[in-house]
């Protein structure tokens, strides 16, 4: 007769900005927040990339394009106007790497594999997203359409690195399974993509 496992507590000790801290948690209810959060996040960049796909795609002149919100969308005011008003100029390369971009870092994070690459290439291209979106420098304190330094991006970028550092990919995803191969095993390195 099996046995149901019951919910650990567990103790977590930790330096944070020079203190030591420490605090409980269940790593069942961990695990589940963990999971979720990934899902989310695949969803979040699934969606995305697929909608972009449903207007058209790539290469169709009616089709989205980067080339709009690059040239006209970024405020003259943001410090980072000119590049990507340069950017704007390769929308025939910046295109395909959002959109592809965002659906295979989509399917990665809902599938668990190559799951910190996955992250950092997702909080690289919300920190693009991010800096796109100041409505001026730093002596205007970063304004955003709805405040001051945060915005969905940020969030995003902070939960992917969050995501990352936990090894979100391990809970029922591929990167549990990819660890335990003679490949991996041979080559750690590999783990700095996996987890």
């Amino acid at each position: 007769m099996a046995t149901k496992r019951q919910p650990t507590e567990r103790t977590l000790e930790s330096t944070l900005l020079g203190r030591t801290v420490s605090f409980n948690y269940s790593d069942t209810w961990l695990a589940y927040s963990i999971f979720g959060l990934r899902l989310v996040m695949a969803w979040v960049f699934l969606q995305a990339g697929l909608a972009k796909l449903a207007e058209g795609g790539w290469g169709d002149p009616l089709a989205w394009s980067s080339a709009g919100f690059l040239n006209h969308a970024v405020p003259e005011a943001n410090p980072l106007h000119g590049l990507f008003v340069s950017f704007g100029e390769y929308a025939a390369i910046v295109d395909p790497m959002v959109i592809f971009g965002q659906v295979l870092i989509g399917l990665a994070l809902l599938f668990g594999a190559f799951f910190r690459f996955a992250a950092l290439m997702g909080a690289i291209q919300m920190l693009f997203f991010w800096t796109a979106a100041w409505q001026g420098g730093l002596a205007a304190g970063f304004p955003m359409e709805n405040g001051y330094f945060i915005d969905s991006s940020f969030v995003y970028m902070l939960l992917l690195f969050g995501l990352a550092a936990w090894g979100a990919g391990r809970l029922a995803g591929v990167d549990g399974t990819l660890e335990e191969t003679s490949i991996v095993r041979s080559n750690p390195w590999l783990r700095y993509l996996l987890g």
